[in-house]
């Protein structure tokens, strides 16, 4: 059985891709390491050898330093034995474009969405669960499966402890810089650079069809030993040949030579500047990129003041020296329009850009930025990945791109750049979430009203887009609340994903999701003051955790809500009363499916007293109901009787003969339980006349009472008085949404 693309942490790479040193049809100079990871893989483990059954699944570990074609060698390996493992391949990345390790949890949800995806549903832990839960998931998923998990970027052994299977059936491939120690029995692969013969044949395969290499052997083995061999290096200084295909490999090497080998702040970019006033490189084109690109763009030439770029990104990790070499030659010759969009891809949420993202952030059009992009994989300055028009940037140059955008740019010109992501990003999930929707609907058309370079035909094309892009989505969510600047379009981004994702899977698959949304968001109400937006987020989450079964985690979050509506005042007039009044009836819910009826009932009575206040009978009615169950479990007939009496009359008198009717029958079975058994039987005859048919009156308010409900979130209600809402759930358990 072939491959099943299973993947995450963003697209996979194409079957074409190149990431330091890998090529289309096969990969050059690492025919012994590949022996050596299927005799690893076919070996006997410690624990076979002993005679003790196998503890966990086998790990093989590729450790090379960014640049030396590491995660080339694992899709290698992942390709050839991908028929051994008809479960199909799993891929995900442990660490962030800026060094970030990726959170367990995150990675374990992602793993088993996709192996569902691939396989058929599963059995997925619920929103909010925690890496333990997550991790035993996996494995249980894992259990009776041959699947091979290639795990790059590797941060730590930790990442791995909860994502190993048990039992030999799979294959963990583990892509790190270093040793991982403390797994047992892992059989560690070692990268050097490539050979002499090895790397002047990739030299001359990035180099264009000009024999330059063959014509100078002897330059083309200086130049490879001047990148020591490391694959990236040498697909970048290949790709400066084919676009400069008159210069030779004696230059290419003078130049390599001449460049600095440190990261900026310590050398100025500009140290390599051409030789002459006119900008022309010699053998090169002039104001031009590969392909006959034009080198022009908008945006302005960048600021001569060296700042540090706002916002997370971490400070970057050590570069091979040959590298960063190589990312000066091929910086330095592109015009300068096209050099600030090189850096400014930096920004690339999760590293990732297709046109919509590279024109936001240079402020060119979308055709412009397209052509552009593909010209850049053949400078081997970005990779492509199996979704077409998206792009990833290697893991290599990541730390390059963002020192040389900290030296070259404006901190309040990277801000702006990230602003027109975010924005653009908004418009595209707004016109998302409108594709799903049926036509004519209100959202089809502020859709329609979009330009059309950001609508979506149909349904499918929306969904194949979010997909692979949901990675850089949550990336630039993340990036846009550390900045702290960015509050507003990260809210106006974090609502328009949590619409697409509710209108692409719905509900229940959508919640994993909108959990890490909603906990995201957090800080930003906080910081911001906004008490009503954050007392809504608290709801909702805390509806989330009561549906996954975590009630004292859930009335921690419900007293947040509370809190923060009455922080909110008066400055959220109704909606501040709703959303206490919806706190309170959520505590009492989750008191009484723990058991604590008194409790319960307490939190019951003050949302009564709040709904009163508020005119709101519906409310009223359900909740006397509520608070009649909770006396009636405590055996305390006489409390009972009065409140499930108070109800059958707010529900008489909002004209509901059906819910008064019940109310009635509840009033009958407290009177037999107290006892009296006559007044039972008169009570039951009054129901009995009031729930024939056409004897209910009025539009059903107290039946129908959640109607007028007040959140925005997917209630767990416990069994309790759910006679009241059977068959008529509330408004507010149709969903979960961020609060807008």
């Amino acid at each position: 059985m072939t491959d099943q693309a299973v993947h995450t942490g963003g697209p996979a790479p194409s079957a074409g891709a190149v990431d330091g040193g890998g090529a289309a049809g096969g990969l050059l100079g690492r025919r012994r390491e590949l022996d050596r990871l299927r005799a690893d893989a076919e070996r006997a483990g410690l624990d076979a050898l002993s005679g003790s059954p196998p503890a966990r699944c086998r790990v093989l570990l590729i450790a090379g330093r960014p640049g030396s074609g590491r995660t080339a060698l694992a899709e290698e390996f992942a390709r050839q034995a991908a028929a051994d493992y008809p479960d199909g391949i799993l891929r995900a990345r442990l660490s962030d474009p800026d060094g970030t390790p990726v959170p367990t949890e995150r990675t374990a949800r992602d793993l088993l969405r996709a192996l569902a995806a691939a396989r058929g549903p599963l059995a997925a832990p619920p929103a909010g669960a925690g890496d333990v839960e997550l991790a035993e998931a996996l494995r249980a998923a894992l259990a009776d499966r041959r699947a091979l998990l290639l795990l790059d970027d590797v941060a730590a052994p930790e990442q791995l402890h909860g994502l190993l299977p048990d039992g030999r059936g799979c294959l963990v491939l583990a892509v790190s810089r270093g040793p991982l120690t403390g797994i047992p029995d892992v059989r560690p692969c070692t990268l050097e650079g490539l050979g002499t013969e090895a790397a002047v044949a990739l030299l001359e395969k990035r180099a264009g069809d000009t024999p330059r290499v063959t014509v100078d052997p002897r330059a083309a083995e200086s130049l490879a030993e001047a990148c020591g061999g490391r694959p990236a290096a040498l697909v970048l200084v290949g790709g400066w040949l084919a676009a400069h295909p008159t210069a030779s490999v004696a230059e290419a090497a003078r130049r390599f030579g001449a460049l600095p080998d440190d990261l900026p702040g310590g050398a100025a970019d500009d140290a390599h500047a051409p030789e002459d006033a006119s900008g022309r490189v010699p053998g090169g084109h002039f104001g031009s990129l590969p392909g006959g690109l034009p080198g022009a763009l908008p945006g302005g030439p960048p600021g001569p003041a060296r700042a540090a770029v706002p916002g997370p990104r971490a400070r970057p990790a050590a570069v091979a020296r040959p590298l960063v070499r190589a990312f000066h030659l091929v910086h330095g010759s592109l015009p300068p329009p096209a050099a600030r969009f090189l850096r400014l891809l930096a920004l690339a949420p999760a590293g990732l850009a297709d046109a919509h993202t590279a024109a936001a952030l240079t402020g060119c059009r979308a055709d412009e930025a397209a052509a552009i992009l593909e010209a850049f994989t053949g400078l081997g300055l970005l990779r492509t990945t199996a979704t077409p028009g998206l792009y990833a940037v290697p893991g290599c140059l990541a730390p390059v791109l963002t020192a040389v955008l900290e030296e070259r740019e404006r901190p309040q010109d990277v801000r702006l750049a990230r602003a027109r992501v975010l924005e653009r990003s908004a418009r595209l999930l707004r016109s998302c979430r409108a594709a799903a929707e049926p036509p004519g609907s209100p959202a089809r058309r502020a859709a329609a009203e979009l330009p059309r370079a950001l609508r979506f035909g149909n349904r499918a094309a929306a969904a194949a887009w979010l997909g692979p892009r949901l990675p850089g989505l949550r990336a630039a969510a993340r990036d846009a609340v550390a900045d702290g600047e960015l509050d507003t379009l990260a809210r106006r981004l974090a609502a328009g994903l949590a619409g697409a994702l509710i209108a692409h899977l719905g509900h229940e698959a959508a919640a994993p999701e909108l959990y890490r949304l909603h906990e995201l968001l957090l800080p930003v109400t906080e910081r911001r003051g906004l008490h009503g937006e954050r007392a809504a987020i608290l709801l909702d989450l805390g509806d989330l955790d009561a549906h996954a079964g975590r009630p004292h985690r859930a009335l921690t979050r419900y007293r947040g809500a509370l809190e923060a509506a009455r922080a909110d005042g008066g400055r959220g007039g109704d909606r501040s009363a709703a959303a206490a009044a919806r706190a309170l009836e959520s505590l009492g819910d989750t008191y009484a499916h723990l058991g604590d009826d008194r409790r319960a009932g307490d939190w019951y009575g003050r949302a009564l007293a709040l709904c009163q206040t508020r005119g709101e009978p519906a409310d009223e009615a359900r909740l006397h109901g509520l608070i009649g169950a909770a006396h009636l479990r405590e055996g305390r007939w006489e409390e009972a009787l009065r409140a499930w009496r108070a109800c059958a009359a707010a529900c008489r008198r909002l004209r509901d003969g059906e819910a008064y009717a019940r109310a009635l029958e509840e009033v009958a079975r407290v009177q037999e339980y107290a006892g009296r058994g006559e007044e039972a039987r008169r009570t039951r005859r009054r129901a009995l006349r009031w729930g024939r048919p056409g004897a209910a009156r009025g539009d059903g308010g107290a039946a129908r009472s959640g109607e007028t409900g007040t959140g925005g979130g997917a209630r767990s209600r416990p069994a309790v008085a759910r006679w009241m809402l059977e068959g008529t759930p509330r408004a507010a358990e149709s969903g979960s949404r961020p609060a807008k």
